[in-house]
């Protein structure tokens, strides 16, 4: 078995921003197995967030030796950005080994389109609701918040796309003051869920507070392991390969979460779609999809994934699985 790691920088169509700041391009790790003949591909991003950088990820990646499979590599690397790439990469490289795409593989059903969000990044009133305007034919926008000025971001949206289906992230920058100031709004504007108000270090909150629409938890879930402490404080999970450890450890936080009762997001990081393409399995039949991250980029990678009004599609053989 050869892996090889590949350093890849997408120029981002505009620069996005979250309430930790803003950034305009993707940075990201991709990997190559290669074993008979055969060739398998996957891709990370490295989040700072977690403690991850570049170099970080690298290094796990190159510190593999000798043949292993996926059931092995659980073991070899911990849940992270790292596993994510090396892991998509051996679904990858036994799907073309088999001749049988990945979902036939894993015992899913045949994968379809899933409408996905679309994201707007956190910038003035006047600019979200000019972006809002410019994406309100889309299903279901999310919104990028992050604490002060955050009422007027909200009715400034509402106003630029008052049809469409608005959920809403705001990436740890609000307190329980402010949650309980922006709740009734968010019933008021028709928002259907928010995803990680707290801290994920300060959460506990969350268990006393009202919570008047579904709650998600994003940084304060990574794998299987998490859900025992987000009971009680949160609704749903939002399940990210680069957080479980790829497709393997996001099928199974799929499954135990659904068994806990907690409802299923999956998202992604802004990444190209050859880290997307296994989150679409991962999707089916999730209560929100948000999986458009290579609709960012400036470019994407060659066979990169189908957006249209059905949704985002799964890969072509291509591309990945």
């Amino acid at each position: 078995m050869r892996l090889t790691v590949h350093r890849d920088v997408f120029p981002l169509a505009q620069a996005f921003t979250i309430s930790r700041g803003a950034r305009t391009e993707a940075r990201v790790v991709a990997v190559t197995v290669e074993q008979g003949g055969f060739r398998g591909r996957g891709e990370c991003l490295p989040y700072a967030r977690y403690g991850e950088t570049i170099d970080s990820v690298a290094a796990q990646i190159d510190r593999l030796e000798g043949d292993f499979d996926r059931e092995a590599l659980q073991g070899m690397l911990p849940p992270g950005a790292a596993r994510a790439a090396v892991d998509c990469a051996l679904w990858d490289l036994e799907a073309k080994r088999s001749g049988q795409r990945v979902w036939q593989l894993a015992g899913l059903e045949p994968p379809v389109p899933q409408i996905t969000a679309y994201t707007l990044s956190l910038d003035t009133p006047e600019v979200m609701r000019s972006e809002a305007a410019k994406h309100a034919h889309r299903p279901m926008l999310k919104i990028k918040l992050g604490g002060e000025g955050d009422m007027g971001r909200l009715e400034a949206v509402r106003q630029g796309a008052p049809a469409t289906r608005i959920i809403i992230d705001a990436n740890e920058g609000w307190s329980t003051d402010l949650y309980r100031e922006l709740a009734p709004v968010l019933l008021r504007l028709g928002v259907e869920m928010v995803e990680q108000p707290l801290p994920a270090g300060s959460d506990a909150a969350l268990a006393d507070l009202d919570r008047v629409l579904p709650v998600c938890a994003d940084e304060s879930c990574h794998d299987v392991s998490s859900l025992d402490g987000l009971r009680g404080k949160y609704d749903m999970i939002n399940i990210k390969l680069d957080k479980t450890g790829g497709l393997t450890g996001a099928l199974a936080l799929r499954d135990a979460a659904r068994h806990a009762g907690f409802g299923i997001m999956v998202g992604c990081m802004v990444t190209s779609s050859l880290a997307i393409a296994p989150a679409v399995l991962v999707a089916q039949g999730a209560a929100i999809t948000d999986l458009d991250g290579a609709q960012l980029l400036a470019r994407d990678r060659e066979f990169g994934l189908k957006y249209d009004s059905e949704g985002v599609h799964p890969s072509d053989p291509e591309l990945w699985g």
